[in-house]
């Protein structure tokens, strides 16, 4: 896979891939989004520790398709309040250390529950395994 940050523009603003190239022989995997709740059903109430569940669950779920943080094409975040940004960016490079996926991080008005502050889903590829 490639990283594209064009020189004609303006550089990612933040912990990103302007694009990244994916070769045709890959296999893909789309996640789900995946909301801050323990395997136990539990939604702490504290923002850094829902997002850092998020971020456990997307591992998970590429562990269980036998690929990792490196393998992440692209995130999308949902942030229920932007006041929540600053504390978010710490929560992410720690989970994805230096791997920078393409990203969008949206402030939305709700989520599906009222307890959940945040939502990431992700799109992951790896060499095709046939």
């Amino acid at each position: 896979m490639e990283a594209i940050n064009p020189p004609d523009m303006a550089g990612p603003l933040g912990h990103y891939t302007q694009g990244i190239l994916v070769p045709r022989d890959h296999d893909w995997l789309c996640i789900s989004g995946q909301v801050g709740v323990s395997p136990d059903g539990i939604v702490p109430d504290r923002f850094d520790e829902q997002a850092r569940l998020c971020w456990e669950n997307i591992g998970a779920v590429l562990r269980a398709a036998g690929m990792g943080v490196e393998h992440l094409v692209k995130t999308t975040v949902f942030l229920t309040d932007a006041a929540d940004l600053p504390a978010f960016g710490p929560v992410r490079t720690a989970f994805l250390g230096t791997h920078k996926p393409a990203s969008t991080l949206l402030i939305v008005k709700g989520l599906a529950r009222p307890e959940w502050r945040v939502e990431i889903e992700a799109v992951a590829a790896r060499p095709a395994s046939r």
